[in-house]
């Protein structure tokens, strides 16, 4: 039996979703810091011994990104959230609260924290969620506050 879209009327402040694992391999960073962010502490554990880090970290938009491929997965196992996601507008608040490195095991959570109605688009709700995402051994290392658009009922009857 199909699920009922979830609509932006149906999320209330305080709805909560876990999401995750996932595991961060030294090629994985490696790889998208040569890409994206090619400092030399993000390529080398003599680089990252000069430093603070001591040893290689990812890159925190890697973390970002690996935040984005967890959400995302679990969007995809929930048709029913995922049919009225209409996309983002930004993100609040990033912070990287430590490294994550090789070998660490990810895991996130997502809060709605706030909602309301479009007001030059009705058709449409904005929804600010808490995110943290954990280590293994339960540490926060990132916390954010995402801004995304979800479809309203009007909306949907109007397309």
């Amino acid at each position: 039996m199909a699920q009922d879209i979830l609509y932006f009327e149906d999320l209330q402040v305080g709805d909560s979703f876990a999401f995750g694992p996932l595991t961060v391999t030294r090629d994985e960073v490696i790889a998208f810091a040569s890409e994206f962010d090619a400092q030399p502490f993000h390529l080398s554990d003599e680089a990252a011994a000069q430093t603070h880090f001591g040893t290689i970290p990812a890159s925190g938009w890697h973390t970002t990104a690996l935040f984005m491929k967890m959400f995302v997965a679990e969007m995809q196992k929930n048709p029913a959230r995922q049919a009225a996601s209409l996309g983002a507008m930004g993100v609040d608040e990033l912070r990287w609260l430590r490294p994550v490195r090789p070998g660490d095991t990810l895991r996130g959570t997502n809060e709605v924290i706030d909602t309301k109605i479009s007001k030059s688009r009705p058709e449409m709700g904005i929804v600010r969620n808490k995110v943290t995402i954990f280590n293994q051994h339960d540490e926060p290392v990132m916390t954010m506050i995402p801004i995304a658009m979800w479809r309203t009922r009007a909306g949907a009857s109007a397309a």
